[in-house]
């Protein structure tokens, strides 16, 4: 993946000598110094953390089961409606 920006900010991390030396034989054996190796892992662990946080997977029935919960609601129960009420009350109609 090229780096299209330049690279103005600096991270520095503290790490154990035997994970330093795994971090550069994997780094070597992707043709890649240390510094590249490091970011590149910490921004798709970045994104993998992202994505395990902002994206909803769902089964086929349970997609199916969402969108007709969506395209036909149910009824709101009593307590929902008392609430409703009890909003319109305290704040007026709007």
């Amino acid at each position: 993946m090229a780096q299209s920006t330049l690279r103005t900010a600096r991270l520095e991390a503290r790490i154990a000598p035997d994970m330093l030396a795994i971090v550069k034989r994997a780094a070597e054996i992707q043709g890649r110094s240390v510094s590249d190796f490091v970011v590149s892992a910490a921004q798709d662990a970045a994104r993998q953390a992202i994505e395990n946080t902002e994206i909803l997977r769902l089964s086929v029935e349970d997609q199916r089961l969402f969108a007709d919960a969506i395209l036909n609601p149910p009824e709101p129960a009593l307590a929902l409606r008392r609430a409703f009420g009890k909003h319109r009350e305290l704040f007026g109609e709007g």
